[in-house]
């Protein structure tokens, strides 16, 4: 009972800012429609209860299976065995991404399916399929994360100059998509019960994280493949209408209830599945444990329910109608300012954050506060979300623009940054894209884009979930950098201390 109110107490502190920003815009100069408001306030208290069950609910039932298949898979002597798990399992895992349904879903709706939202799902999972299995196999060969990461990136750089910009923009916003309340937690799970068993603890640190920034990029080269194979130069897009004005409340939720529960039920089967088939010829595990775990699914089922619910039924429509509202105003400030603060707000109500920020707070032993991690994060997301903002008003700053020195910079970095926080740092531009930002943030965006003139809706419109990956992996990496110099910092003292006589002492005090 202690854990779910400290889950609670985090929830509200993270969702009750975006509710007061879009009260305050409403009061101000962004007025809703009333039952469009309603819609909104019902959304934010079914956003928190469901977040706070969620959370509690991955603690008791995903965690403990993600460590054991992971233990399970690092005692294992075949390699063959484990790549052709790892490969099933990251394609149905992704294939089940609540996050990468909403986003294939707008894809195939704004480009009126020329990209569709199967086709698009299928690639993207065959993607992160692919790269999991290249990043477990890292773990147990015990390549250097940055290695990886240069090879990834360089490849991703080098098919993008034969891509087009729609294609390049869909490719970025899927790797952040994919990476969302049900993979994350999963993921971060597997690769802490494979590098816990190392004997070295620096190393088992480091390989607790990365293996989430290793699977994105097979979504982005999943997309972008299937652009060059398609030969599609053009997205045509059109930005559908808002259709909760004309509904109440009742029909707004209960519509969505069924559908959203299929959903999330089709999300956890997989691991349901891959649970039970471990249990059978692995696991042998208590009655009384698979009792606990089985639990602990029911609860993650029945938060991932509850928070989508909300999101879906309040969320999006209002972020759509927040920005058309104030791209139409004369002054271009207002937007730019409520993208900003929306970027500092939205990420704080990210399941999967909340996952890893914990993980990290764990796996370090506390060393690295998950408040800083918070931190760090919200600016970055702020920023990007501003950035894309931006980049919409402004006709000549391209996506390509963010995303090549950016990305370039994030892969410089991981050359000057302890290994751990280069695996954290890739991790983290997965989780700070899930579904919050791929719902408010996203419609927030596109109805900019939809308002702007010179804007194209595919080619502005997406792109957002690109940025808002790409800026928390620098983020982290610079925390990295202030970390490793306290540490040097930290240990020149203890040398002076004892090896220096009392004078130097008292300076360094």
């Amino acid at each position: 009972m202690d854990a779910l109110k400290g889950k609670l107490k985090e929830v509200l502190v993270s969702v009750l800012p975006i509710t007061v920003i879009v009260l305050v815009l409403h009061f101000t100069i962004s007025p809703l429609d009333p039952s469009m408001l309603y819609a909104f306030l019902i959304g934010s208290v079914l956003v928190i209860i469901g977040l706070t069950v969620f959370l509690f609910g991955i603690d008791q039932g995903i965690e403990p299976i993600g460590h054991g298949i992971g233990s399970t898979m690092a005692h294992s002597r075949s390699l063959a065995a484990v790549t052709t798990i790892c490969l099933i399992l990251g394609f149905f895992i992704s294939y089940a991404e609540p996050d990468l349904h909403i986003l294939a879903s707008q894809v195939d709706i704004v480009t009126t399916g020329q990209f569709g939202r199967i086709l698009m799902v299928v690639v993207v999972s065959i993607g992160i399929g692919v790269m999991m299995t290249l990043g477990m196999l890292r773990i147990l060969k015990g390549v250097a994360l940055k290695y990886v990461f240069t090879a990834a990136y360089g490849l991703i750089f080098i098919l993008s100059l034969f891509s087009s910009v729609d294609f390049i923009a869909i490719a970025f916003d899927a790797s952040g998509a994919t990476t969302g309340a049900i993979t994350v937690p999963f993921m971060l799970a597997l690769a802490a019960g494979i590098s816990a068993l190392k004997s070295d603890s620096k190393a088992s640190e480091a390989d607790s994280f990365g293996l989430v920034g290793i699977a994105s990029t097979g979504a982005i080269l999943g997309v972008i493949v299937t652009g060059l194979i398609f030969g599609i130069d053009k997205l045509n897009g059109t930005l559908p209408e808002q259709t909760i004005n004309n509904l109440n409340i009742l029909d707004v939720y209960g519509s969505r209830l069924l559908p959203l529960a299929w959903e999330s039920f089709m999300s956890l089967l997989p691991i349901i599945i891959v649970y039970a088939l471990f249990q059978i010829f692995a696991f042998k595990q208590k009655k009384s444990r698979v009792i606990d775990v089985s639990r602990g699914l029911f609860i993650t089922f029945l938060g991932l329910v509850i928070f989508l619910l909300g999101v879906n039924g309040g969320f999006m429509a209002v972020g759509t109608q927040i920005g058309i509202q104030l791209a139409s105003m004369n002054s271009k400030v207002p937007v730019l300012i409520v993208a900003l603060l929306l970027g500092l707000t939205t990420v704080l109500a990210e399941p999967a954050v909340h996952v890893l920020t914990y993980q990290v707070e764990d796996v370090t032993g506390g060393s690295v506060n998950r408040i800083l991690v918070f931190i760090f994060l919200s600016i970055a997301v702020g920023l990007s979300i501003f950035m894309s903002a931006l980049r919409i008003l402004q006709p000549n700053l391209q996506l390509w623009m963010y995303l090549v020195p950016g990305f370039g910079l994030s892969v410089i970095l991981a050359y000057f940054v302890p290994e751990l926080f280069v695996g954290m740092a890739y991790d983290a531009g997965g989780v700070a894209s899930g579904p919050m930002t791929a719902t408010f943030s996203l419609a927030f965006v596109q109805g900019i884009a939809a308002q702007v003139p010179s804007a194209d809706l595919v080619a502005d419109g997406f792109g957002m979930i690109a940025i808002v990956a790409m800026m928390p992996i620098i983020a982290i990496e610079l925390l990295g950098a202030l970390y490793q110099i306290k540490t040097r910092r930290a240990s020149k003292g203890i040398i002076s201390k004892h090896g220096s006589i009392g004078g130097n002492h008292g300076k360094a005090k």
